[in-house]
């Protein structure tokens, strides 16, 4: 027999507390939050700003105020043009109340380490970023870097996020949560490492052209719960988990 189908109702409005209560990571694990139009597009205009309202930008702040580092691909970094890693002081004060530090730390994978330490993510960072990269990357690059982030090898070909989350609770990180880009997602999701996705359905129809959240070879299918299913107007904001 199928499951019941039953309505979803806005009810009372949530406030922060209520929100954050929803949001609660009570295991280490890695959470990933996207925003995805209604025909499964992954950016509008070449950016993911375009898909997201109020509602989207009110989580994806309290998501980063809960985790002790973000994890984003370096294509990503680039591409969004991401600032330093910054809360505001109400933020940092919820951090400081449940034994966090002000900030979490930025955690960047590259391979290639095509980046710029010039980058506000980088120059002007509250916390040293660290990122992840493999034997391989060149030298110079590395070395270009260092001044600005703790540049960690995980892999000898390639990087290895298994590892590197090993590597990285060590360090304290236990709760992560990744904004992207879709390869990283890819990468996650072949070596099992999804924990929770969080994702927003905007009420859009964009159109053919641009990629879905997620990209990279085929992998298997992971089931996932579904923790809770939150309204604003028309958008849709979903939290789903391992089961």
């Amino acid at each position: 027999m199928s499951a019941a189908l039953v309505r979803l109702s806005s009810g009372e409005p949530l406030d922060d507390a209520a929100l954050t209560d929803l949001y609660a990571m009570d295991e280490p694990g890695v959470r990933v939050n996207f925003v995805t139009s209604a025909d499964g597009a992954v950016e509008l205009d070449g950016f993911s700003a375009g898909l997201s309202g109020g509602s989207d930008k009110r989580v994806f702040a309290l998501l980063r105020m809960l985790c002790d580092g973000l994890l984003v691909g370096a294509g990503t970094l680039r591409h969004e043009g991401y600032n330093a890693l910054r809360l505001d002081e109400k933020r940092r004060a919820w951090r400081r109340e449940h034994g966090l530090p002000d900030y979490p730390t930025l955690v960047v994978v590259s391979g290639a380490l095509d980046l710029n330490p010039a980058q506000a993510a980088f120059a002007d960072a509250p916390v040293r970023p660290i990122v992840l990269t493999h034997g391989r990357a060149p030298a110079d690059r590395r070395a270009a870097l260092e001044p600005v982030a703790e540049v960690l090898t995980v892999g000898a070909d390639a990087v290895d996020l298994t590892d590197a989350l090993v590597r990285l609770r060590e360090r304290g990180l236990r709760h992560l949560l990744c904004e992207g880009g879709p390869h990283l997602l890819g990468t996650l999701t072949a070596a099992d490492l999804v924990d929770e996705v969080c994702l927003t359905v905007s009420p859009l129809l964009t159109g053919p052209g641009a990629g879905r959240i997620t990209a990279g070879p085929p992998t298997l299918p992971r089931p996932l719960a579904l923790h809770h299913a939150l309204q604003s107007d028309d958008t849709l904001l979903l939290r789903y988990t391992r089961p």
